[in-house]
């Protein structure tokens, strides 16, 4: 029932807007033109003001003719850079790209022309359908800084789904981590290099030992780690007083990102001792891991649709984050679907006319389902 032309229109047109992270204002006004002419009225909230970007998030609640618990349908508006002056091409394959030099912004549009699609057809051909919840977030790819902002307080939905995985459409993360990021300041001394090094303390140095002995890749079951920046020093004859090293940890489990973290810490500590330099620690965690049971309603209303459209209904763990790992914080059950985004994050990003059309099919679905 899904209108490919119509899906191909509305994807083409929000891609060419730019919507990078605090600036979504055209893509906003063009979600909520859009729901305007279906019919549903749709309202932004303060979230940009408080982050310091243009837009609010954009939400709407559309009353259902089922007697059901409503659903909550979620897409974010922004995307990474680089995003200005973006543009999709259609490949003879069904292949969509951009034109190499940004990146295409499947991640998510992808997502928000699915639920838009799916509002369209239930509208247009008078469908009756459960109540719905619409969010469009502003600042997602800022580690969920719009949704941070939504007055949860007024949402009526406690169960979701966050049209924003890549990969095949058909699966869903059930499951995501806590990300935690750390920053370690080693202070060292400052002396010449050539004259008087012995007068030195040697900050490089302190950070580099601390760098071989932090680990990094899969470090425990359920849990990422990684040193992703080292700086320091100011010139080649002199000794080195401070350097910084930056890294992340990402874990399933809450507090196994502490006890990551400490670990962290110790080390960098024992490494500045060594060389007689100090060491401060700061960290933040940016968004909290989220774990939804195979017996959920969620999942088990996603399995029972992919079943019925002869898709795969697998639901998986993925390391990346999203705006459900805060909805969950707030007693939100939710998991996040695949939208047929590839490559995201890179001017490589692609997506295809046959998985926008099915991630289209899965939202009208999804939205239609009685249970």
């Amino acid at each position: 029932m899904v209108n490919t032309d119509r899906i191909l229109k509305n994807f083409t047109s929000m891609v060419a807007l730019d919507s990078p992270s605090f600036d979504e204002r055209l893509v906003c006004d063009y979600i909520k033109n859009y729901l305007a002419d279906l019919g549903i009225e749709a309202h932004e909230d303060g979230a940009g003001a408080k982050i310091g970007g243009t837009t609010g998030n954009l939400i709407a609640y559309v009353d259902g003719e089922i007697d059901a618990e409503p659903l909550m349908f979620s897409a974010h508006m922004d995307t990474v850079e680089p995003a200005r002056g973006k543009k999709a091409i259609l490949h003879d394959d069904g292949t969509i790209t951009s034109a190499g030099d940004t990146v295409l912004g499947s991640d998510d549009l992808a997502g928000v022309v699915s639920i838009l699609e799916a509002l369209t057809v239930m509208k247009e051909n008078h469908i009756p359908h459960r109540p719905l919840e619409l969010v469009f977030t502003v600042s997602e790819e800022t580690h969920g800084g719009g949704v941070a902002e939504l007055d949860f307080d007024a949402l009526k939905a406690k169960q979701a789904y966050v049209f924003d995985l890549d990969g095949e459409v058909g699966t869903a993360a059930s499951s995501a981590p806590t990300i935690l990021t750390y920053t370690a300041k080693f202070i060292g001394k400052s002396a010449h290099a050539g004259f008087a090094s012995h007068l030195g303390i040697h900050a490089v140095k302190a950070a580099a030992l601390a760098v071989t002995k932090i680990p990094c890749g899969s470090i425990d079951d359920g849990v990422n780690a990684n040193v992703g920046i080292i700086e320091g020093g100011k010139a080649t004859n002199i000794v080195p007083d401070l350097c910084t090293i930056t890294g992340e940890i990402r874990a399933f489990d809450d507090a196994k990102s502490d006890e990551k973290y400490h670990e962290v810490a110790a080390i960098c500590k024992a490494a500045a001792d060594a060389f007689g330099a100090k060491v401060e620690m700061e960290y933040a965690k940016h968004i909290r891991c989220f774990n939804v049971a195979d017996d959920n309603i969620v999942v088990k209303r996603f399995k029972k649709v992919c079943a019925a459209m002869g898709l795969s209904g697998a639901c998986v763990p993925t390391f990346g984050g999203s705006d459900n790992n805060v909805l969950a914080q707030y007693g939100i059950d939710g998991i996040v679907v695949s939208t047929a985004m590839n490559n995201c994050h890179s001017v490589d990003e692609f997506t295809t006319v046959d998985g926008l059309t099915k991630a289209a099919e899965l939202a009208l679905k999804l939205m239609l389902d009685k249970n």
